[in-house]
């Protein structure tokens, strides 16, 4: 049995081909699209975080309305670059967006990605130490959330204080029992994931990783979670981790499936440099009839290392296609591999 959720980028643009052509389309369609996917009995509502981009950027927000529109189904983002946030403030909207979804809230975090802009986070206020390059200081704001997370009183409080204090020193509130181990990690590469093993963070793996070892895809990213496993065995944990992994899959059950995407041909995985140091390598998508994608999709071996599998969605088809998209694999694919 898996978990399986439905990731969207939030794009928007106004061009008369999308049915996303501004952000406020982009985020009532993002709550009408979890509230759809519950519906549907899918277990997850991910969303990534893009700053400076015709995408989704203010995670807890929607994260809110979506844990308030919604009863049972996990709600969460895949990732919000932490390079970008203040992990105080943070903390405190996280444990709102949790306390409002009655702790269904399963936040993804990592050092982020390739950017629309040069050091985008310098004009938010941040940067790195003397010493630090900018993916030191998303981990370093990492760590700093993790401790807050754990609800230990810091602050010293005011003698004179305007509302009367517990005894003690105080945290931040509002605080969440239980958010601290829903954490992920986004690792792209091997290192980082054994780092947030480390932690006690459960692992995101996107379509995206570094190429370490000029193997296919999914047998690298395999590799990767049979690694953070082992690292998270070693450091002790008590609890079990959770490990997801996403793909972009469309099983191809009607003419306007085939319309949007059975052209594409046979996809394959695809190496590329994502900056001048970093080979990554980029892992395909699939798009095929029912039977041939259950056949594919059973070799692969990370999706069969995962617990949760997150479905990238064509948001920019809207709402309605999107469901149709989650209820095909939920419903001509998952039975026959198992996940369901």
């Amino acid at each position: 049995m898996k978990k399986i959720g439905f990731l969207s980028f939030g794009h928007w643009t106004p061009s008369p081909q999308s049915q996303t052509r501004s952000a406020a389309d982009t985020l009532l369609q993002s709550i009408d699209l979890a509230v759809a996917a519950e519906q549907l009995g899918a277990d997850g509502a991910y969303f990534r975080v893009h700053h400076f981009a015709r995408q989704l950027a203010s995670p807890f927000p929607l994260l809110a309305a979506v844990g308030a529109k919604t009863s049972h189904i996990e709600t969460g983002t895949a990732v919000i670059d932490m390079r970008y946030e203040n992990p105080f403030y943070m903390a405190e909207d996280a444990g709102a967006a949790d306390l409002i979804a009655g702790g269904r809230l399963q936040l993804g975090i990592s050092r982020g990605s390739p950017e629309q802009v040069i050091d985008g986070w310098r004009h938010f206020g941040y940067a790195p130490m003397e010493g630090e390059s900018d993916a030191d200081m998303g981990r370093r704001h990492t760590e700093v959330l993790l401790d807050l997370l754990r609800g230990e009183g810091f602050a010293q409080p005011n003698p004179r204080p305007m509302f009367p204090n517990p005894p003690g020193l105080l945290r931040l509130e509002p605080y969440s029992e239980g958010l601290r181990e829903r954490i992920w990690w986004g690792a792209g590469s091997n290192a980082t994931a054994v780092w947030a093993a480390k932690l006690g963070m459960n692992l995101q793996s996107s379509t995206l990783k570094d190429d370490e070892s000029g193997l296919p895809f999914h047998v690298q990213q395999a590799d990767q979670i049979r690694l953070y496993r082992e690292a998270w065995k070693e450091a002790g944990h008590k609890r079990e981790p959770r490990v997801s992994v996403s793909r972009s899959i469309f099983a191809l059950v009607n003419d306007l499936d085939r319309a949007y995407f059975g052209s594409s041909g046979k996809d394959s995985d695809k190496v590329g440099f994502i900056d001048e140091k970093t080979r990554a390598i980029f892992g395909r998508s699939y798009a095929a009839e029912p039977d041939v994608l259950i056949e594919e999709l059973a070799k692969d071996e990370a999706i069969a290392a995962a617990d949760t599998l997150l479905l990238t969605v064509p948001n920019q088809l809207g709402v309605d296609y999107n469901a149709h998209v989650i209820e095909s694999i939920l419903t001509h694919v998952a039975p026959a591999l198992g996940w369901r």
